[in-house]
């Protein structure tokens, strides 16, 4: 399709197409040739727009109900941190919102609705927009998703936002103590670690914690002639043990994964075991095989002589 007028360089409802000389039909076409992409039901930006949280922000002020607060993985999505499934990023994902008790549900059938107490400082402004603080979408996040999505969510918010993990259980004493969820919530809360750099990172290390297995330090910098050089996901330094955990292969160049192997190598050759986690190892016998693997690299290599 041939455009006669330059598309928005924001977000726009497709309600109001006509402002940016289009017709509905239009849009449709754009879609399909790939020049435009729906972010939310309704509204749609140019495909080359970065998907930043104010662009975001954008895209929902167009759609969201005036006295409805945005919560939970939408209110994540704001703050920067995506805690949907790939599958659900693919289109457009839903909008979790709330009323304030005594007020109207939304009856947007993209939308999962209803109400919720929250007071005042439970909800910030973004852009027009009443959503929920980092703090409280966290410890929401930390009850309502399933528990490895909720602690890499947990640590994404702490990352991002700076929260302390000792706000974060002060809050889950005072505020949720008979909530649903809530235990789930103060066990991740207890060892939420902001330094896990993606979701993966921090399946990876609740597998670990799970398997009773002691905590490793997180970023470690291995250096070589006394630079920093080599960054592991998970290391236990005394040890010589590294965990890594490697979901991206598939999106590397082929020069990105002949320097990994040259890495993981040079680690190798210096006495290092390197764990490599990939992403269908967080079940069944593969999560099983990787933990043994860790927990044999962890035996100590000298033990008492036996009577």
């Amino acid at each position: 399709m041939v455009l006669t007028t330059p598309l928005p360089d924001s977000p726009f409802a497709v309600a109001r197409c006509a402002d940016h000389g289009l017709a509905r039909r239009d849009v449709r076409r754009l879609v399909a040739d790939g020049a435009l992409r729906r972010l939310v039901t309704g509204v749609y930006a140019a495909a080359d727009l970065e998907v930043t949280p104010t662009a975001r922000v954008a895209a929902l002020s167009l759609v969201v109900p005036r006295g409805h607060v945005l919560v939970d993985r939408t209110a994540a999505w704001l703050h920067g941190v995506d805690a949907f499934t790939v599958e659900e990023l693919a289109a457009p994902p839903p909008i979790e919102m709330c009323a304030l008790r005594g007020r109207h549900p939304t009856e947007r059938r993209d939308a999962d609705g209803g109400t919720r107490d929250l007071r005042p400082e439970d909800v910030m402004r973004l852009g027009g927009l009443e959503v929920t603080t980092p703090l409280r979408t966290a410890l929401d996040l930390g009850c309502r998703l399933r528990r490895r999505e909720a602690f890499a969510a947990l640590n994404g918010l702490a990352a991002a936002h700076d929260l302390d993990a000792s706000a974060c259980a002060a809050a889950t004493r005072v505020r949720f103590a008979r909530r649903r969820g809530v235990r789930q919530l103060r066990e991740l809360v207890a060892v939420m670690d902001p330094r896990c750099e993606s979701p993966r990172e921090s399946w990876t290390l609740l597998a670990i914690l799970d398997a009773g297995l002691p905590a490793p330090e997180q970023q470690h910098w291995v250096a070589i002639d006394g630079i920093p050089t080599y960054r592991l996901d998970h290391a236990y330094p005394t040890r010589r043990v590294a965990v890594e955990y490697d979901g991206a292969w598939h999106d590397c160049t082929a020069e990105q994964r002949a320097a990994d192997e040259r890495r993981r190598a040079w680690l190798r050759d210096q006495g290092w075991t390197v764990i490599v986690v990939k992403k269908g190892d967080f079940t069944g016998a593969r999560l099983d095989a990787w933990l043994a693997a860790l927990r044999d690299a962890l035996q100590p290599g000298y033990s008492a002589r036996r009577w």
